[in-house]
Parts: structure tokens; C-alpha cells; sequence
């Protein structure tokens, strides 16, 4: 790919826009204040050097920008690049261009994750804003979080286990049909109690009938784990990431010895940050704020909080559902501290018991001449508020 400079708003289209939106919008007040905001040399990475010309990354990127802010499908979009005078003003293009396919949307962002560049988009705007003054080094800094629910079912521990099975016999059945269909192990119990998704049909109300079958479920693995650690199983099957993920959530969830196969008791299990929680994403943790609980992950914001200047989010990351935002704040100020963007005073909730939250404070110290702060030497203050305040005293709020 070869980066070509954004295009300035043709004339034409100029005359257009402003006529259809005399008082203008928010699009085009992006690009009247913030040009064409991305460069397409940011995202060269993600690009083959020889091919067929594509869409800029850089109006891409800014066409997500737009998605993510009017809440659009990628159909949507690309149906607003092709449509709205708007649109057409803030990308530079003529009232006539016929724009692109919806899918060149995800190829984009496929192709940023791939290659790590999605922290780009921010940065670029994080620049934007630095140049026109809406940004400052060396001010105050907040980090607060918010739960993301995994794409996945919620799965009680009994649902859990059946439907790891089952898509273990799902993986080998792809990979190693014969020796599935003739090893012992397998019998025809196992085709009843598999052949579903666990949350499609109804388990045992009663406890020791829920017991029961979660012992037989634990057994079947075991046995199938037991067949495939016989020298004369298949060499492949056994890195199966399906296989290996039985063998840790047998681990996790169960202990045989001389007496047979039984649940582990809670405190056997491991921590909440080493629990895996669901077959089909094994990332996803169980977390518990204030009561709340969900499974998935967290995601942490951190935001400039100056007097006198907007509040706009400078650092973002998302971490297993069990991280604290206390965690990532030596990692978030180093990020910042690469940008350009260090904090002097930063403020961010940690848990201190089971009734309260903490704020932590850390004030950076300002080293010789340059009056830089030195991440390697905090000043820090901690404060335990009761929960009555936290409403109004949690960071982000």
C-alpha cells in the first residue's frame, strides 16, 4: 500500500453542505476543526506492500470513528459514506462517490487487531486534541471500570462441565472418528447425554440427583482422559485445544482417588482469576462488584479531570473480569508517559473490604530541571470511604 495525503473537501461538495446544513453538524464540525483527523501512514503495517489499490485506512478509520458515535451497523455505515452529505464533507469525497462494500469495515478492523494498531485510532485523536490545547500534559488523571459481558450463556457449574465434554467428543469426533467410535470408554450412555448443548434441556432438581450426575459426568471424563493417554491413542489428539481444556476444567472441578470422583469443595477450586467459567471463552472470568456479578471481562478507562478543559478518555484497556483498577495504574502511566501525556495526580478505586472501596491517589514527583514526573516514584495517598459515599465519591462518577 502506498499512503496518499487525505483529500481536501472538493469545492463542489463544499457548496453542498453548506447549503444543506447551513448551521453545520457534527460531522463536518469534525472536519472544519480537525481535518481529515487520520493519517493513513499510521496504519501501513496492516497492508500488503504490492496489490490492488484500497480504501484509505485513514477515512476507514475515520468512518468507524463516525459508526461507533451514531450507533450504526457496518451496512449502515457504508450506506451513510455512499448517501449523507455529511459524511461525504468530513471524508474529502465527491457528491458523486460511489463509496465501498459494507465487509471492507470488519477487514479493517480485523486487520488492526491482527497487527496491534487499534490503540492508533485513539492516538491520533489524542494528537488532534494535544495541538488545539483540549489536552494537557502533566494534569489529573482518573481511572474507573465497567463489566463486559462475555458473548457467551451463563452456565451454572453442573451445566459447565456436561458441555466441556461435550465439546471435547465434538473435537475428537472431527479429528479421530474411528478411534472414538472403538475405544471402550465411550458407551451408549454418552451419546444421551452429550449429543446436546447442556443448557437445552433440563439437569436434576434434586441435590443429591444433581450430585449424582455430575459425579457420572466427571467419571466419563476421566475415562475418556484415561483412553487418550494409552500409547496407542493417536500422537495428535491429545493437543487437541478442546482435549486440553478438559483436562484443566477436570482439575478445577473435580478430585479422584481411592474412593471415586467428587466436586471440589469451593475452597479447593482455584481463584476467581485462574477459574475458567465457560468452554467456548476460556479468558472470560466471573467478577463481583458491590453485589454484582457477571462473566466476561473489564474494561478500564482512564480520563483527564482539569478545570477548565473537557474530560476526554486518554487510555483504555480491557483485562479478565478479576483486575481492580488499582492494578493498571503503574501500566496506564507509562502507557501515558510514551505519549507524551504523563499525570501529576491520579486517582483510582481499589476494594479494602467487603463494605468499602478505596480511592488511591498518586501524586508524581517532578525530577530536576525538565520538571517531568518520574513513574518510578510515586507519591501515594490512600482514603477508605464507607459505601454511602460511593456514589458520589468513586472516581468517573
Amino acid at each position: 500500500m502506498r499512503p496518499l495525503p487525505a483529500p481536501a473537501v472538493p469545492e463542489s461538495m463544499a457548496r453542498v453542505a453548506r447549503a444543506a446544513f447551513p448551521r453545520g453538524c457534527l460531522a463536518m464540525r469534525i472536519r472544519d476543526e480537525f481535518g481529515a483527523v487520520f493519517e493513513s501512514e499510521r496504519f501501513v503495517a496492516a497492508f500488503a506492500p504490492r496489490g490492488g489499490p484500497s480504501v484509505s485506512p485513514g477515512m476507514l478509520a475515520l468512518v468507524s470513528v463516525l459508526q461507533y458515535a451514531e450507533r450504526l451497523t457496518d451496512r449502515q455505515a457504508a450506506d451513510a459514506v455512499r448517501g449523507r452529505i455529511d459524511w461525504k464533507y468530513t471524508l474529502g469525497l465527491q457528491l458523486a462517490d460511489p463509496g465501498f462494500d459494507f465487509s471492507v469495515l470488519s477487514e479493517f478492523r480485523d486487520r488492526l487487531i491482527a497487527h496491534g494498531l487499534e490503540q492508533q485510532i485513539l492516538d491520533a485523536i489524542l494528537a488532534q486534541c494535544s495541538k488545539r490545547g483540549l489536552l494537557r500534559a502533566g494534569g489529573r488523571a482518573r481511572t474507573d471500570s465497567t463489566h463486559v459481558i462475555a458473548c457467551i450463556r451463563d452456565l451454572n457449574r453442573l451445566e459447565f462441565v456436561t458441555e466441556t465434554m461435550r465439546c471435547a467428543l465434538e473435537a475428537l469426533a472431527v479429528a479421530a472418528p474411528a478411534w472414538l467410535a472403538g475405544t471402550d470408554a465411550v458407551n451408549a450412555d454418552w451419546l444421551a447425554r452429550y449429543r446436546r448443548r447442556a443448557d437445552s434441556y433440563r439437569p436434576p432438581k434434586g441435590e443429591a440427583e444433581r450430585t449424582a450426575f455430575a459425579e457420572n459426568v466427571g467419571g466419563d471424563g476421566y475415562e475418556l482422559l484415561d483412553s487418550l493417554d494409552d500409547p496407542t491413542a493417536p500422537a495428535h489428539i491429545a493437543g487437541l485445544e478442546a482435549v486440553v481444556l478438559l483436562r484443566t476444567v477436570w482439575a478445577q472441578e473435580y478430585q479422584r482417588d481411592a474412593r471415586g470422583v467428587r466436586w471440589r469443595g469451593h475452597k479447593q477450586r482455584p481463584p476467581g482469576a485462574a477459574r475458567i467459567v465457560s468452554p467456548h471463552d476460556v479468558d472470560a472470568r466471573c467478577g463481583v462488584t458491590r453485589g454484582s456479578a457477571w462473566d466476561g471481562y473489564k474494561t478500564h478507562l482512564t480520563e483527564s479531570c482539569d478545570d477548565g478543559l473537557p474530560h476526554l478518555i486518554t487510555c483504555t484497556a480491557t483485562t479478565p473480569a478479576t483486575t481492580d483498577d488499582h492494578q493498571l495504574t503503574a501500566a496506564v502511566h507509562d502507557a501515558l508517559t510514551e505519549r507524551g501525556l504523563p499525570s501529576t495526580t491520579w486517582t483510582a478505586a481499589t476494594p479494602a473490604r467487603r463494605s468499602s472501596f478505596r480511592l488511591v491517589h498518586w501524586a508524581s514527583r517532578s525530577s530536576g530541571r525538565s520538571g517531568r514526573p518520574v513513574a518510578d516514584r510515586p507519591c501515594r495517598v490512600a482514603a477508605t470511604l464507607p459505601p454511602t459515599s460511593a456514589s458520589t465519591g468513586r472516581p468517573g462518577r
